[in-house]
């Protein structure tokens, strides 16, 4: 489930971020930095970094996820087996 939330959260930012900036592109337009409009940022560099950041985040937090998951499993394994098996009674005719 926290997979899921995270995916989600990310998600989220990509929106607000390719669509958000299209959405206001015209009150970004304003604000200029460097002699260049700040939708001329978002949309040449910023948008493209942020992309390439959610992608970093979403490989580091999946392999945090997947050795957190292992780590469990293999926890939960060396629990069973060391936990002795129930020994079915022999019957004799």
């Amino acid at each position: 489930m926290q997979h899921a939330r995270f995916k989600l959260a990310l998600l989220l930012v990509w929106f607000l971020v390719s669509f958000g900036g299209a959405y206001f592109a015209h009150d970004l337009q304003a604000l200029v930095v460097r002699g260049w409009p700040l939708g001329y940022w978002i949309a040449a560099q910023g948008a493209v970094l942020m992309f390439i950041a959610i992608v970093v985040v979403y490989c580091w937090a999946m392999d945090r996820f997947e050795r957190k998951d292992a780590r469990r499993l293999s926890d939960e394994a060396e629990a069973a087996s060391s936990t002795p098996a129930a020994v079915a009674p022999h019957s004799h005719a």
